[in-house]
C-alpha cells in the first residue's frame, strides 16, 4: 500500500497488542515484516471502519486512547440500514442487476409484496444482509419479479405473505395470491389487460 491507500476494517476489535503496533507505524511511518528486522519506511494513507462505539471502547480501556486519537482525524458515520429506509430500494435494484448479470438470470423488478416485506424488516446485518437476500431472491425466482415468498424466512411474516390468517380460509388465500399475481402481470404490462391475460395462461 506504500504510495496510497490501506482500508482496516472493524478497527474496534484489533488486540490491544496490534493496536500498539499499528500506532508505531502510524507515528514512525516505519515497520518491520514478519521474521524481519529491517525498518521499512512507508507512506500510507489509514482509513478504518467500526460498527463499535469507540469513544466507549476507549473509556473501557478496550482501546487505546493515542490511537483512536490519531485515528480520528475525519470521522464519517454511517447510519444502519433500518434508519435510512429511503435508501434500500436503490441497493436492492443494484444487487438485482449484479446478480442477474452474475448469475444470467432476467429478474426485473421486485413486486410490491417483497418491497413491503423489505421496508418491513429491520436489518441488522445491514447492507450485506441485504446483498445476501437479493441475490437468495434472484436464484429462486422464476419469473421477471421477485415476490415475497422468494425472500428469505426471516422476512417472512404472515402479514406480509397473506397467506397466514386468523380466520381465513384456503379458498381466501388463493383469492389472495390470484389476485397478487394478476396486479403484477398488470404493472408489468403497464396496464394492457390482454396481455397480462396472456402471460397468466
Amino acid at each position: 500500500a506504500n504510495g496510497g491507500t490501506i482500508f482496516l476494517d472493524e478497527i474496534g476489535e484489533m488486540s490491544l497488542s496490534v493496536q500498539v503496533k499499528l500506532l508505531r507505524v502510524l507515528q514512525e511511518r516505519t515497520f518491520e515484516r514478519v521474521g524481519g528486522a529491517t525498518p521499512i519506511k512507508c507512506d500510507v494513507r489509514v482509513v478504518t471502519a467500526t460498527h463499535r462505539d469507540l469513544d466507549e471502547a476507549v473509556r473501557d480501556g478496550t482501546f487505546r486512547k493515542d490511537l483512536f486519537y490519531r485515528l480520528n482525524v475525519f470521522p464519517l458515520r454511517v447510519p444502519p440500514l433500518r434508519e435510512r429506509k429511503t435508501d434500500l430500494l436503490q441497493l436492492a435494484d443494484f444487487f438485482v442487476e449484479r446478480f442477474n448479470a452474475m448469475h444470467g438470470t432476467d429478474v426485473r423488478r421486485i413486486s410490491t409484496q417483497a418491497i413491503d416485506m423489505l421496508m418491513a424488516y429491520h436489518w441488522p446485518g445491514n447492507v450485506r444482509e441485504l446483498e445476501n437476500c437479493i441475490e437468495r431472491a434472484v436464484l429462486l425466482a422464476r419469473e421477471e419479479a421477485i415476490q415475497g415468498r422468494h425472500l428469505p424466512p426471516t422476512l417472512q411474516t404472515p402479514e406480509a405473505t397473506g397467506f397466514l390468517r386468523a380466520s381465513g380460509s384456503m379458498a381466501e388465500a388463493l383469492e389472495a395470491v390470484e389476485c397478487e399475481m394478476i396486479l403484477d402481470a398488470l404493472k408489468a404490462t403497464r396496464g394492457n389487460m390482454a396481455k397480462a391475460a396472456r402471460q397468466l395462461g
